[in-house]
């Protein structure tokens, strides 16, 4: 039967009823210390991307913009290397964390398998990483010299080359740092990891702007990946008395499965990750190859401020993945569903509340420094792109939430949204240009995604958690 106990450390949320003011104001909003140095990551990430806009918008030319943003897209291929792997490595961490008990000073009291598979988990994920760098790096490389020596344009001279080098040897630094923000994250240090997220923000936003101001944009790419990996560095040094032992300690035989407990579930989350990228990141390639470097650039653009915008509100949920995890181990669904659909209302009105500023702001930028609203979208096609970011916020929290199951029911939307999407963004990309990317990235990821995610997400939700729900209906 379901542990309902609600004084559990998992159920940080629901341990007593708010009574001060700012106890109230905590469970209104849901904002607690991950959530507000995550806010304060993405918030300064917000803040510097629009002054960021405004130096690319000074000190690149429009060409050199598609660069720009065209190399972001690329080196997001580092999820054909990655597989969904960090994910999968922070449930597997929360769920045996469940049954342990990880002090500050990163000694481990509890259950001595569920120690012994904690080390297996974090040891497994470090090898994976390490090979899955050196492959990335082979491939990525001569990956975008071939992309772009190809969709060179007659007349357009721009020195790509060796910023391109330094993005993705960057890339292949920070690679192997993801794997232990995960693994820290399912450990309950969830706080922790999201003051140095905000560190890496300030880090690499200083140098971008650094390479910019001195007139060497196209690198600044590859120093906000630079900066993001020397604060990143400086924290897992501050972790090494958790880390270091565990990656000694003899499991004893005591180890998580590849074959029945982890391939099963990330292949899965592989596949979905991979559909993601053409669900977004195949936008500015596709619009580079076919309608210039300048489209591209405003798709880019238009890209990132949404996705800012889109971080911020979703930091409420993601910050409750490993509580998510943590939680179902224990069977505390009551609490869960509790704790998700709080967290579900509050990011999803404050994403619609900042698309409603966005849109105004947007359009008053038009009307009185029209220099810089032609380096974006439109503003009936950046509304529609908004629109289609509000849609995806909810089927990610409903993804997030059955994903910290360990399993992957999202497997058929993820296939079926990422297919039509890329050969969407193909076809109207090729005819239509940003507009009709953004048209068919509405109508399929936003409007079908949405329709066939919540389905899924009610369908399964009932199915695992039929016990709870009888044990819920005999209470009332």
């Amino acid at each position: 039967m379901p542990n309902q106990n609600p004084k559990s450390p998992a159920s940080g949320p629901e341990v007593a009823p708010p009574s001060s003011l700012r106890q109230r104001i905590q469970h209104l909003t849901g904002l607690d210390r991950a959530i507000a140095f995550t806010l304060l990551a993405r918030g300064w990430s917000t803040v510097a991307g629009l002054v960021t806009v405004l130096l690319i918008a000074r000190f690149l030319t429009p060409a050199e913009q598609g660069y720009y943003y065209t190399f972001s897209s690329l080196v997001a291929l580092q999820i054909v290397f990655e597989l969904g792997f960090s994910f999968v490595i922070l449930q597997l961490a929360a769920h045996e964390r469940a049954h342990l008990q990880i002090e500050t000073d990163g000694s481990i009291l509890g259950d001595r398998v569920a120690h012994s598979r904690l080390a297996s988990v974090l040891q497994k994920a470090v090898r994976w990483y390490t090979v899955g760098a050196l492959l990335m790096a082979a491939v990525l490389l001569p990956a975008g010299f071939y992309f772009f020596l190809v969709h060179r344009q007659p007349g357009v001279s721009v020195s790509w080359q060796l910023p391109w080098i330094a993005a993705v040897l960057a890339t292949t630094f920070t690679f192997q740092m993801d794997p232990l923000f995960a693994f820290l994250e399912g450990c309950g240090r969830i706080h922790q990891v999201a003051r140095m997220r905000f560190t890496q923000a300030i880090a690499g936003t200083l140098m971008a702007w650094t390479a910019l101001f001195l007139h060497h944009g196209l690198f600044a790419p590859a120093m906000i990946i630079s900066g993001q990996a020397i604060a990143g560095g400086c924290f897992l040094f501050t972790q090494r008395r958790l880390l270091l032992p565990l990656l000694r300690h003899n499991t004893f035989g005591h180890i998580v499965s590849w074959r029945r407990e982890i391939w099963p579930f990330q292949w899965r989350i592989a596949i979905s990750w991979l559909c993601g990228y053409f669900i977004f990141q195949l936008f500015n390639p596709v619009l580079f190859a076919y309608r210039g470097a300048t489209e591209a650039g405003r798709m880019g653009m238009s890209l990132t401020m949404a996705s800012a915008l889109s971080a911020v509100a979703i930091s409420w949920m993601s910050t409750k993945s490993s509580p998510f995890g943590t939680l179902i181990a224990r069977g505390e669904f009551v609490t869960l569903d509790r704790l998700f659909f709080r967290t579900l209302w509050q990011s999803a009105l404050l994403l619609a509340a900042g698309v409603v500023v966005l849109l105004l702001g947007l359009a008053v930028v038009a009307q009185r420094f029209p220099y810089l609203a032609v380096r974006v979208l439109p503003l009936p096609v950046f509304g529609l792109l908004l629109a289609t970011i509000l849609c995806n916020h909810i089927v990610f929290s409903e993804a997030l939430y059955l994903r910290a199951h360990k399993r992957e029911p999202f497997l058929p939307v993820s296939i079926a949204v990422g297919v039509l999407t890329a050969c969407s963004t193909i076809l109207m990309g090729k005819f239509w240009g940003a507009s009709g990317v953004t048209l068919g990235y509405f109508c399929i990821s936003g409007v079908f995604g949405l329709a066939f995610g919540t389905y899924i997400f009610i369908t399964k939700r009932k199915q695992w958690h039929k016990a709870s729900f009888l044990e819920e209906s005999e209470t009332l």
